[in-house]
């Protein structure tokens, strides 16, 4: 079931409204992401040989779905930088140091979205600006939308998977070292990763 609706290709009069299918208006409404059940991670490459992959353990947002018009969707996801986990301690020190995020100056990494599209079937992707530090640069995000349901505890829930390539330096993170055999220990390019579970908020009672 696609979140947003694709336009029809028969010409329509100027009078015809575009369907609407229930199931997706259904789903309008603001969502919390749900940190237990979601994942926002990392691969960068390490001495030019391998890959480092991370994740951030503290993070929080919200999801607002139209499904009736999604052009009005929007996501707002707020990341601890000191919540960040490679399974080596003293690299996440390293990382959460002033040589890359500097996380007691700046203890937050943030995405408010700006545009949401549909580019066919379930692939969507979600535009908006990316705050690392100091610095504030647009990003799209490319998402798959992995459907709908209602869990066991009764609450209604969407899901969202995708990824984003950057290069860190755009964020000032450019701290490196130069390897012995020619290249660099870190990579400046870096994937993002998005796993998003996120709830339905209650309707208040009128």
């Amino acid at each position: 079931m696609a979140l947003f609706t694709r336009k029809s290709t028969a010409a329509a009069t100027v009078t015809e409204a575009p369907a609407v299918d229930p199931a997706l208006a259904a789903l309008t409404g603001t969502y919390t992401i749900d940190p237990s059940h979601s994942s926002i991670g990392f691969t960068v490459r390490h001495a030019m040989v391998t890959n480092v992959r991370g994740s951030f353990g503290e993070h929080e947002g919200t999801l607002v779905v139209d499904g009736t018009n999604p052009a009005n969707s929007s996501a707002s996801i707020d990341v601890k930088i000191a919540s960040i986990d490679t399974g080596i301690a003293d690299r996440d020190g390293h990382l959460v140091s002033g040589d890359f995020f500097d996380a007691e100056k700046f203890p937050h990494m943030t995405f408010r979205s700006t545009k949401a599209e549909q580019l066919g079937g379930e692939a969507y992707r979600i535009t908006g600006d990316l705050t690392i530090k100091d610095v504030t640069r647009p990003l799209a995000i490319d998402l798959e939308f992995n459907g709908s349901a209602t869990d066991v505890y009764g609450n209604e829930r969407v899901g969202f998977e995708g990824s984003a390539d950057i290069l860190r330096s755009d964020w000032g993170l450019t701290w490196n070292a130069a390897l012995e055999t020619g290249g660099v220990m870190v990579s400046d390019k870096v994937k993002l990763t998005f796993d998003i579970s996120a709830i339905k908020a209650a309707v208040p009672a009128v």
